[in-house]
């Protein structure tokens, strides 16, 4: 899917000197995840619920 127009929010629990980031786009039925270092090298679709599964599971770490 081409998220190129998509628009992708950092995390606000990001740093301001952009490491360790993630960005996500929330497009029709899908969510993107890109790593902010390296945004040249794409991103991974999930769908909604994984997103959900996947952000519950980081904040339970």
């Amino acid at each position: 899917m081409d998220l190129s127009n998509a628009p992708w929010r950092k995390s606000t629990k990001s740093h301001d000197n952009g490491d360790a980031c993630v960005e996500l786009a929330n497009a029709t039925g899908v969510i993107g995840i890109r790593d902010t270092k390296n945004r040249a090298a794409g991103h991974v679709t999930v769908s909604r619920e994984n997103a959900r599964a996947l952000i519950a599971a980081v904040k339970a770490l």
